[in-house]
Formats: C-alpha cells, sequence, structure tokens
C-alpha cells in the first residue's frame, strides 16, 4: 500500500493478515509472510524483494496500531509482508541440508551461517517454518539471499553429520559439490539417511558429548570453506 492514507483503525485488513500471518496455516494458505523491523525490510529489498505491503509507523500507520500487531519484544516500527514464492530457490555446489530440525530459531541460524559460507540450504518436510517469526528474525535476512534446494536435488555427494562413530570431519573429503547432512538435536538422522551417505563426526576434544545444531553446522561450513 502507498504511504498517502494512514491506518487508524485496529480492523484494516492489513493489520488483520499481519496479525493472521504469525500462524503458519495462514502463512501457507495465503503464500505471504512477515518481516518485522527495518534491518530485515532493507534485507529484503537489497537483495531486489518488494514487499506486497510496507507498515512503517508515524507514516501509513498509528504507531500504537504498528505496535499491537508485532511480536517483538520492543515493536518494530517498520513491518513487511512478503510472498513466499518470491524467496531465492536454486541450487549451489556447496549445500547445507536440514533433516526434521523443528527449532525455527535453529533454522534461521542457519539460514545465516549458510549465507555467511556461500552455500545453499535445503529443508526436509518437519523441518519449522523458515518464514514463521522467529526463523526470520534469526536468519538476520539471510532468508533473502540465501537459495533455497529442493531435498531431491541435493547437489554431489551426501555427508551425514552425527554426534558420534563417523570418520573425523577434518578427514573427510569436502570436495564440491557437496551435501552436509545435519539431524534435528533429539532424534538425530535416520538410519536409512545415513546408510545412503558418507559418515561423519566433529571431534570434540572437550566433555561435551555433542553439539546444539546450529553450531555444528558453523563448523561444517566453516571446514568446508576452509578447504575449498
Amino acid at each position: 500500500m502507498g504511504l498517502g492514507r494512514v491506518i487508524t483503525s485496529r480492523d484494516n485488513p492489513t493489520l488483520k493478515l499481519v496479525r493472521k500471518l504469525a500462524e503458519k496455516k495462514h502463512r501457507v494458505e495465503t503464500g505471504l509472510f512477515v518481516a518485522e523491523g527495518e534491518d530485515l525490510v532493507e534485507a529484503a529489498a537489497a537483495a531486489g524483494i518488494e514487499p506486497v505491503e510496507l507498515l512503517v509507523a508515524g507514516e501509513n500507520v498509528v504507531p500504537e496500531l504498528l505496535a499491537s500487531v508485532s511480536t517483538l519484544p520492543h515493536p518494530a516500527r517498520t513491518i513487511g509482508v512478503y510472498r513466499r514464492s518470491d524467496l531465492p530457490a536454486g541450487r549451489r555446489d556447496r549445500c547445507l541440508a536440514l533433516w526434521r530440525v523443528a527449532d525455527p530459531g535453529n533454522v534461521g541460524t542457519l539460514f545465516r551461517t549458510a549465507d555467511a559460507f556461500g552455500t545453499a540450504l535445503a529443508l526436509s518436510d518437519g523441518c519449522a517454518d523458515p518464514t514463521g517469526p522467529k526463523a526470520v528474525r534469526a536468519s538476520a535476512g539471510a532468508l533473502f539471499r540465501v537459495p533455497a534446494t529442493h531435498w531431491d536435488e541435493l547437489p554431489g555427494r551426501r555427508i551425514a553429520l552425527a554426534a558420534h562413530d563417523g570418520e573425523p570431519l577434518g578427514n573427510v573429503d569436502l570436495t564440491p559439490p557437496v551435501t552436509l547432512v545435519l539431524g534435528s538435536e533429539r532424534h538425530g538422522l535416520p538410519d536409512e539417511l545415513v546408510a545412503g551417505s558418507e559418515k561423519a563426526t566433529i571431534s570434540l576434544p572437550g566433555a561435551a558429548e555433542s553439539l546444539n545444531v546450529a553450531a555444528a553446522g558453523a563448523i561444517a561450513l566453516y571446514e568446508l570453506s576452509r578447504r575449498s
């Protein structure tokens, strides 16, 4: 919507839409999602992704009304509504694949990590919705830059990262094209997925038995980048 008309009613259709998009079912039904805050809106613009709706406190919406639909502890002064279909998709020769990682914060963080190391990201069924509020925030704008790869189109060899009993990651051939596969913290990777991959483990000289999935992803992508 343009900035010439100011929203003064909480029953405004755009505000109602923003409220609904906090729920996954409405994001799926409409194909839309919300990004809150100037940094995320600017990241989308820099990536060439235009909002369907743009709400700016004090310009086209009363600040108190915008605050009422924000999910942030300190309400955003800018909120954009975007099409999920406008997000980047495609393949790179290096990919991080997430198997049923259900925590949206970890999914968003791994988008950010993939962005830092120039890799694509693939999400299996059962992963947290990357366009949910927590995941979008955790991605810090990377959601608008990192191409999502379909699970059936993962590039190269698959390296399954397991907490134990794999070949030390430092000894594994990571020559691209290659896909690093991470599982959920609670359940890890299923046997059938590991069986079709090369199994690798991040060596831990300390007392901890395992790593948070976001930390494991960052270490694995650093190792991949270091050797590419």
